[in-house]
């Protein structure tokens, strides 16, 4: 298999980690604020990859990482992890998963557009064409879902920006991964293994450095079990599996293919709903289904 098809699978493999960690959410964000919720997954899934990272000996691959990686790493953290995903938490609580997944994974729209004017990757018709064609689908998806929870417009209205504040954010923290990832001395596994695990590490130094200001009554500390348990395995899906198979996907193919495939998390989630909480897929969901399946196929063509 050569390295482009492993690029556009991995990109795959992440979106169906990210469909998967908003399901796990959900549940502990019923009774923990989105704020505290973060510093819980963080710094739960910060443990987690230290202790991997020195139990499988790789605590060198942190030593050689290039400096700039490293700066970029924790900056895409900081934008990604710390302001994004307590962006998407909040909109997850006032919309739920099938409002703010579609409108979340709306990044490929900004991460596009910063690959061919910052990156100066060729924008190909077919990509184009597949990155829209995506684009349609998830909204369609969107669409065709309803959840059962009743939504006041106000905060209906809340969720709805947030959401789409989320997809601009992580654009931005996606294509400074894309740039650490491709770096010299960043392409390895243990490479690739060792920027998650600081980006994560990062991100949960300044969440708790912030703790005074942004969690006064250190709620974090009185999440319960089952919440922490939610939240921890969401975050290692999510930002351990998952990223670890978009940096895989960084570093096979150009991030103008990479992230439309990756945004085709609603599809796995629509199925996930269908197959797991019986759920009714509608006459939208399928065609929403379908644009983005013949989206990602424009992209494995090119």
């Amino acid at each position: 298999m050569n390295g482009i098809i492993v690029g556009e699978f991995a990109a795959l493999g992440a979106a169906l980690c990210w469909a998967l960690a908003p399901l796990l959410y959900r549940q502990a964000l019923f009774k923990t604020k989105p704020m505290s919720a973060n510093i819980v997954r963080c710094l739960s899934n910060c443990i987690v990859l230290l202790l991997v990272l020195l139990g499988t000996g790789r605590l060198s691959a942190l030593m050689k990482l290039p400096t700039e990686s490293v700066i970029l790493t924790i900056i895409s953290g900081f934008i990604g992890l710390g302001i994004g995903d307590t962006l998407y938490m909040v909109a997850l609580k006032h919309v739920g998963v099938s409002r703010a997944v579609p409108l979340a994974s709306t990044y490929p729209l900004f991460s596009v557009l910063w690959a061919t004017i910052l990156l100066d990757q060729r924008l190909t018709l077919p990509i184009l064409a597949g990155a829209l064609a995506i684009l349609l689908g998830i909204l369609l998806l969107g669409r065709g879902k309803q959840e059962d929870t009743k939504i006041i417009n106000g905060s209906f209205r809340k969720g709805i920006l947030l959401s789409l504040a989320t997809a601009f954010v992580w654009s931005v923290s996606i294509t400074l991964m894309d740039i650490a990832i491709t770096m010299s001395g960043s392409k390895s596994v243990d490479a690739n293994f060792a920027l998650i695990t600081l980006r994560i590490t990062s991100i949960s130094i300044l969440l708790l450095a912030l703790v005074p200001a942004v969690d006064r009554n250190h709620d974090f500390l009185k999440t319960k079990r089952r919440n922490v348990l939610l939240l921890c395995l969401g975050g290692l899906v999510a930002n351990g599996i998952g990223w670890f198979m978009m940096n895989i996907s960084f570093a096979s193919i150009l991030e103008a293919q990479a992230v439309p495939i990756s945004s085709t998390t609603p599809l796995f989630s629509a199925f996930a709903g269908f197959i797991l909480f019986h759920e009714k897929l509608s006459r939208k969901s399928v065609l929403g289904a379908i644009v983005i399946v013949a989206g990602v196929a424009l992209i494995f063509i090119v």
